[in-house]
């Protein structure tokens, strides 16, 4: 195993989160498990997780600011550092897009996208002080490829993984990596929370298409992959060392095309960075990485 890391987790009460938290403790790493109200409903989950050793439980809710400050600073009191952020928070929403309230959508991008963002800049200064970190981004398939149905939730992800590209060039300098992580379909818990679009009446003027929702999510709740291989997906990928990693990981059964979208994107992208002379502007180097280890 790699050295023992100090590792921020975001949603970490049920999920994808409590099976990161729960993976990497067990593998010596420091983990500070984040979720909201500890003390309340999620004091079940809270209890469980500080049965585990080298598990910590912090308060955070990912839309609020001094949320996300507070958690991030309590982590950093307590361990000096903090080598890895995963920013796993979010939900889902289901429905035509036009069904989707202006307040619905605004919810669904403040958890899934600007929770990360908020994340980033409370974990980014401390980072870069060490001139090492890992920005770890749960995104999805889902942020490759469209599902109708699922347009605003796939909005979210696709949001997120220019987000953590744009990171992974302008943080490359600085000893820092900015990775994502693209999951198919799962059985965890996300599935008893998602979302429903509320206007229900412009649904009800819709033909077949109004059902395509309902299918695409029979579909995906009906799998019965393992999660826990995206757990170890994430491990493998914290205890790859630094200047190793790659940019995206899809870890799921079927592949959908969504290494095709991100080979061809690796060479578009190579392509620009040569054309504007930011090529080595945006590599993370051997000194940088000589400097992260």
């Amino acid at each position: 195993m790699s050295s023992p890391q100090v590792i921020l987790i975001t949603g970490a009460s049920t999920g994808f989160g409590r099976l990161f938290a729960e993976t990497l403790a067990r593998h010596g790493h420091t983990v500070f498990a984040t979720m909201r109200d500890p003390q309340g409903r999620n004091s079940a989950n809270a209890a469980a997780l500080r049965s585990i050793p080298n598990v910590h439980v912090l308060e955070m809710d990912v839309t609020d600011d001094a949320s996300v400050q507070s958690a991030v600073d309590s982590c950093l009191h307590q361990a000096g550092r903090i080598d890895v952020a995963i920013n796993n928070a979010g939900y889902g929403l289901i429905g035509l897009a036009e069904a989707c309230t202006i307040d619905q959508v605004r919810q669904i991008f403040d958890a899934n996208f600007f929770g990360a963002v908020r994340v980033n800049r409370a974990v980014l200064p401390a980072m870069r002080r060490q001139h090492h970190g890992l920005l770890l981004h749960i995104s999805s398939g889902a942020g490759r490829v469209v599902f109708p149905g699922f347009g605003f939730y796939c909005a979210t992800k696709f949001a997120m993984e220019a987000m953590a590209e744009s990171y992974h060039y302008e943080l490359a300098g600085e000893g820092i990596e900015s990775c994502l992580v693209e999951p198919g379909a799962y059985k965890t818990e996300i599935f008893g929370r998602i979302a429903l679009a509320s206007d229900t009446t412009r649904a009800d003027t819709y033909g077949n298409a109004a059902h395509l929702s309902g299918k695409m999510n029979a579909i995906l709740s009906a799998n019965t992959n393992d999660p826990q291989q995206v757990a170890d997906a994430v491990q493998a990928i914290v205890e790859t060392p630094a200047g190793k990693r790659q940019l995206r990981y899809r870890v799921s059964a079927q592949d959908l095309g969504v290494d095709h979208i991100n080979s061809v994107c690796a060479q578009v992208q190579t392509a620009v960075l040569d054309r504007f002379g930011l090529t080595a502007d945006t590599t993370f180097t051997q000194s940088s990485a000589a400097s992260a280890s």
